[in-house]
């Protein structure tokens, strides 16, 4: 885990301007082992007794995505989105549609692509996202167990 931000030069290595908002929200952000949405940041940062207002923590973390200290992973099915520390290795994520758990993709599948497709348009490719979604193997197991449950409650044809 990285280092937790605890002092002016984190942000200002940034370009940001040091508020005390700011470093609670990527000091929570770096103690957590997972994507977590604004709504979950602010629930911590109260839990703190961080003054912040839910606005204040949208702003914050789109200016933080902007500067590509966060990156934002929308949430399959309900457009929200969790955020994560940039890291300096490249992760694309898969996410799970039905419990919105989050796991990173250590090997990124797109690289060739991208070299390939630079060369073809001349583009100089700045670079590129990929976020999967499907349904972890907990889920699947229990779709498989309601849909038994569904057929099972079906009235006997005899």
């Amino acid at each position: 885990m990285a280092p937790i931000v605890h002092d002016h030069r984190a942000l200002k290595a940034w370009g940001l301007k040091n508020t005390k908002q700011r470093k609670a929200i990527l000091n929570i952000l770096v103690q957590s082992d997972d994507p977590l949405t604004a709504d979950e940041i602010y629930i911590r940062l109260k839990a703190e007794n961080t003054e912040v207002s839910l606005s204040t923590v949208y702003r914050a973390l789109e200016l933080l995505c902007a500067h590509s200290v966060l990156q934002s992973v929308t949430l399959s099915g309900d457009n929200r989105m969790a955020y994560v520390l940039e890291e300096k290795e490249h992760h694309h994520y898969i996410v799970c549609s039905r419990c919105k758990r989050i796991l990173p993709i250590s090997h990124c599948p797109l690289q060739a692509f991208e070299k390939a497709l630079a060369k073809e348009t001349g583009f100089v490719l700045q670079g590129h996202r990929l976020d999967l979604y499907g349904l972890c193997p907990e889920c699947q197991r229990k779709q498989s167990e309601d849909a038994d449950a569904a057929a099972a409650a079906l009235p006997k044809n005899g």
